[in-house]
């Protein structure tokens, strides 16, 4: 295969705070620290990344594409995050084994249950 998945992209009405609250919340280093492109990433060389990038508008709508976080502990993750400013959201899904939540410009990211230890 010659693809390698490189980042992905995050419009936001403010990409440098909206980087930094990622940064924070996956314990991601930054690789590029500019108002009109930021980047994070799992570590420098390692790929894929975030790239935060301006635009205009807010968001208004559900995400047609978001992120799915498996932790070790669900509800301290969880709580973590809120701590950290996201937020409870409800996009439809009903009593689910998955939390939904939003970060601080409503992007939808949803926190799985915990990982099963491999026997």
């Amino acid at each position: 295969m010659t693809l390698e998945w490189e980042q992905v992209i995050v419009d936001a009405t403010d990409p440098v705070a909206l980087g930094r609250w990622w940064a924070d919340a996956l314990g991601w280093v930054v690789v590029t620290d500019a108002p009109d492109e930021y980047e994070i990433r799992p570590a420098p060389e390692r790929v894929p990344g975030l790239l935060f990038v301006p635009v205009p508008e807010g968001k208004t709508v559900k995400n047609r594409l978001h992120l799915d976080f498996r932790p070790e502990d669900q509800r301290t993750e969880v709580h973590r995050l809120l701590s950290l400013g996201a937020r409870y959201a409800d996009v439809g899904q009903g009593e689910q084994s998955w939390v939904t939540l939003t970060d601080p410009e409503g992007n939808e990211f949803c926190v799985l249950s915990g990982r099963v230890p491999h026997t």
